[in-house]
């Protein structure tokens, strides 16, 4: 009975001590008043590399079986109203409203009449780190200006009553660009998919194309700036007037004429832009949607011959920052043109050069024959440089040949080059043109192949005129007869004639 008793008083000590353990806890939990302490919480950064900046818009009573609700609302310390007295009537009114609106940025435009942005966050937390001890409330999260790089997006601003909550982006996503151009192969009329190389001749209009996507939180943005930068290289000249837009692609999208402007006089050095101010006023924009730009630059002069090639690059400018100035950029998207050369060695048959000849060169096309180059008389020129060649089928015909030989007949050949379409970098250009050949068609030739510098070399041979073989010679004694006897003839004549005319 005793070791009974013992048992029963040892278990309500340990009652007795729990009970006085819970007293002092019970008593902090009320204020020297009587009221309840206040709920803190934490908020936790994702690890992204992104510096966020919470903004206290109100405080109140959180309850987690009504997350979206606040009950006792006083203005924070980054509302409009003075902190801590209680939130106009008139005001959680207009925020009620809110709630139905299913656009973020009809949302936002509300909710930032009663956020003051000028005054110092309630706390900036960054990649990982938490804030302790924020109190339940309704805060406005956003990265910190200036810290996101130009590469990616501001994150959209996140409004949201707070418990303990780790801070989720809507969206890091940028934009995406490239930039692409076709090939033509004249002879054949094959006109190659968009891609990243092409050849073509001296004069020729190229075909080129933008292509943007636009962020799929644009609706977040009060304004979407979006900008085409280009930058052609000495060999290409931009024809402004063959630009035109589509929202969608080239094919099925819609064209548009308005909304943009073509900058022919950049001031950053790019060759043109083409500038949306505001990319959210076009008709049909959405998010999502897809811009694209259609334009030619014809391959002049200038052009860089061989493997070096002529380079095009492009990038796109766009809003980064939903509800500021903010703006970031892709990579530069590069495109490259080639175009070569045909030199042609004029020598006789001893292998020795040959002056006072003049050529004409014609190009096959899936239409007809053009002229594609004609080389002027010149009694001191042996070498004829061709140049500014795409790919194709081509005809050398000598017009003008030198004294005492003979006209060689006309000479048929292929150019014919190989490029990755595939391109992506422009520090390995010089990797771009994999293959470069000339193959005779009709006539006696081959050629020498030099890739780096695009040209094709061959020797044409004329041939000097026959001289034809004799035998022997008749002198002039043949002559003297003939002459001779022509005279007694006409002696005989006239005296015939006197005695006929005395009878």
């Amino acid at each position: 009975m005793k070791k009974a008793m013992k048992k029963l008083m040892a278990a309500l000590l340990a009652v007795a001590m729990v009970c006085a353990m819970a007293i002092p806890a019970f008593a902090d939990s009320s204020s020297s008043t009587g009221t309840a302490a206040v709920t803190r919480y934490t908020i936790t950064a994702p690890k992204n590399g992104h510096t966020y900046e919470i903004y206290q818009i109100f405080t109140g009573d959180y309850d987690a079986s009504q997350p979206s609700m606040l009950a006792n609302i006083k203005w924070g310390k980054n509302g409009t109203g003075t902190a801590g007295d209680a939130v106009e009537q008139t005001v959680l009114d207009a925020l009620s409203k809110v709630a139905s609106y299913t656009s973020d940025n009809d949302k936002l435009t509300v909710i930032e009449k009663y956020i003051d942005l000028s005054t110092a966050p309630l706390v900036t937390i960054t990649n990982g780190g938490t804030a302790n001890d924020v109190v339940g409330g309704y805060y406005l999260i956003k990265d910190q200006d200036g810290t996101v790089p130009s590469s990616e997006t501001y994150t959209p601003y996140i409004v949201s009553v707070v418990c303990d909550i780790t801070i989720k982006p809507k969206s890091n996503e940028v934009p995406k660009f490239t930039k692409k151009l076709k090939d033509t192969n004249d002879t054949t009329g094959a006109i190659s998919g968009w891609q990243d190389s092409a050849d073509y001749d001296i004069g020729d209009d190229i075909p080129f194309r933008l292509q943007g996507t636009v962020s799929k939180d644009i609706d977040s943005y009060k304004t979407y700036y979006y900008a085409f930068h280009d930058v052609e290289e000495a060999g290409l000249t931009f024809d402004p007037d063959s630009v035109e837009v589509f929202v969608g692609d080239e094919v099925t999208g819609t064209k548009i004429t308005t909304g943009y402007t073509v900058d022919t006089s950049p001031a950053d050095g790019c060759t043109f832009e083409i500038v949306f101010d505001d990319l959210k006023k076009v008709s049909g924009v959405t998010a999502n949607s897809i811009i694209t730009v259609t334009y030619k630059s014809q391959l002049n002069g200038n052009a860089v011959l061989g493997e070096h090639g002529n380079v095009n690059k492009a990038q796109l400018e766009y809003s980064n920052n939903p509800r500021g100035d903010g703006k970031g950029e892709t990579p530069w998207d590069n495109v490259i043109v080639f175009t070569y050369k045909v030199v042609v060695n004029k020598i006789d048959q001893a292998g020795d050069p040959l002056e006072g000849a003049q050529f004409t060169l014609t190009k096959k096309t899936k239409n007809g024959t053009d002229v594609v180059k004609t080389m002027d008389v010149n009694t001191t020129l042996t070498q004829f440089t061709l140049s500014g060649l795409d790919d194709g089928e081509y005809t050398l015909t000598e017009t003008v040949t030198p004294a005492h030989y003979n006209t060689i007949s006309p000479i048929t050949f292929t150019v014919t080059a190989d490029h990755k379409i595939d391109w992506d970098s422009i520090s390995t250009r010089d990797n771009v043109l994999t293959s470069l050949s000339g193959n005779k068609v009709i006539g006696e030739i081959t050629f020498d192949v030099d890739k780096t510098a695009g040209s094709l070399s061959t020797n044409v041979v004329n041939n000097i005129g026959t001289t034809l073989p004799g035998t022997g010679g008749i002198g002039t004694t043949i002559f003297y007869v003939i002459g001779g006897g022509l005279m007694v003839a006409a002696a005989i004549l006239l005296i015939t004639k006197k005695r006929m005319e005395n009878r």
